[in-house]
């Protein structure tokens, strides 16, 4: 009786295959070893919470160029035109002192009039309150004074004896303070500000024997506007922006994130 012998090549195959599927696994998982190494490394130098970050300042003070000064002045009359001619009086008195204390009728602006009818309580004999009737018409005109001349502004705003003692019932308000120039000082400052950022962190790269690679981002901080020398003045996380001061300080922060090799 003859033996059957199995062909050896399948037999050789069938040992081989389980070799050859564990070697191609072996070297996928290396593959996704390498790929996953070099993902953690790509993120090290360019992630954003990585590399070297420093936040630059840049301040200075200057001091305002424009004033604004505002105030108003009101009058009673028993009729609407009789209030009105009254207050058209008042405002003549007021741009003639304005004019003669050297402010051009240029720099100053008149409002228009309002009005509204005023009342008055009425009460019987016993004190009981039985409603309220007419007593005439209040008006009310305000002006702005917009100038270069600070001082001269500042001058007036203090001293409005004169209108009160002509019968003008004048009210005076603070005035305010402008700078003209504030682009071009932004400007300046932002350039500043970024140097100083930069410098802080060549310093942290040398200190720490890094090497700067590239600049992942940069962003603009908050411009304040505080009033100088001022400790009780705050920073806003919008912007502070003081026009109360006529001396100001303006500050801006440029934060800059560099990635290390």
């Amino acid at each position: 009786m003859e033996e059957t012998r199995k062909p050896e090549g399948k037999g050789t195959l069938r040992l081989l295959c389980p070799v050859l599927t564990a070697l191609i696994l072996a070297l996928a998982a290396v593959a996704c070893t390498s790929i996953f190494i070099n993902g953690i490394t790509d993120y090290k130098k360019a992630g954003s919470g990585s590399g070297l970050t420093a936040t630059g300042s840049a301040s200075c003070d200057f001091e305002s160029d424009l004033i604004v000064w505002r105030g108003s002045f009101s009058v009673h009359g028993a009729t609407p035109k009789e209030a009105y001619q009254v207050i058209k009086g008042d405002a003549g008195l007021v741009q003639k002192y304005l004019k003669d204390n050297g402010v051009p009728d240029s720099d100053i602006v008149f409002s228009s009039v309002s009005i509204s009818q005023s009342y008055v309580s009425r009460y019987d004999q016993e004190g009981n309150y039985i409603g309220d009737e007419p007593d005439g018409y209040d008006l009310t005109q305000s002006l702005t004074v917009s100038s270069s001349d600070i001082d001269k502004v500042e001058e007036i705003s203090r001293d409005i004896t004169q209108l009160i003692e002509s019968g003008v019932e004048f009210e005076s308000y603070s005035p305010e303070y402008y700078y003209t120039r504030l682009d071009e000082m932004k400007l300046d400052l932002i350039e500043k500000a970024t140097a100083n950022a930069r410098q802080r962190i060549d310093i942290m790269a040398s200190g720490t024997g890094a090497r700067l690679d590239r600049l992942l981002t940069a962003s603009l901080g908050v411009f304040q506007i505080t009033a100088t020398n001022s400790g009780d003045e705050d920073y806003s996380y919008g912007g502070a922006f003081n026009t109360s001061s006529r001396f100001k300080t303006a500050t801006i922060t440029v934060k800059l994130n560099y990635s290390v090799e």
